[in-house]
């Protein structure tokens, strides 16, 4: 499935959901789903900087492609984490440099999110790109 039939399937599941009170429940509930991060990875090295939550975000490279883990100690944060995880592990660089992670905006969250939670969603994908980026210029 691609970057871009994933970020439909996102913005289809949450459409289902009538209002905004519900659509944060499944955010909730996303991030409960999300495995729980190694606490080895919980240090400042992986600490996402511009968040107001607490976001650690590690990036693995395997056979050319990016494999991300991550968590954060907010219940609705954890589920953005989730979501922006399932659009771009397991990808190659590539594919995350030239796609736009448009289902951010298609379902209206820099819209419905505090501002602190919004500029952490957005750091949370800055430092994605980064590492997309970083391991992208190791293959060329």
């Amino acid at each position: 499935m691609s970057i871009e039939e994933i970020q439909k399937d996102i913005v289809e599941e949450f459409s289902l959901y009538d209002d905004w009170m519900d659509k944060y429940g499944y955010l909730i509930e996303l991030g409960n789903q999300l495995k729980e991060l190694d606490p080895i990875y919980k240090t400042d090295q992986y600490l996402i900087k511009g968040c107001q939550s607490r976001v650690w975000l590690v990036a693995e490279k395997r056979d050319g492609k990016i494999y991300f883990k991550g968590e954060s100690d907010a219940v609705i944060v954890k589920g953005l984490v989730a979501l922006l995880l399932r659009v771009v592990s397991g990808r190659y660089p590539k594919e995350i440099i030239d796609n736009d992670l448009h289902f951010i905006e298609d379902l209206g969250l820099t819209r419905h999110l505090s501002p602190t939670r919004s500029n952490g969603l957005l750091a949370m994908v800055k430092q994605i790109r980064l590492y997309a980026v970083a391991y992208n210029r190791l293959d060329n």
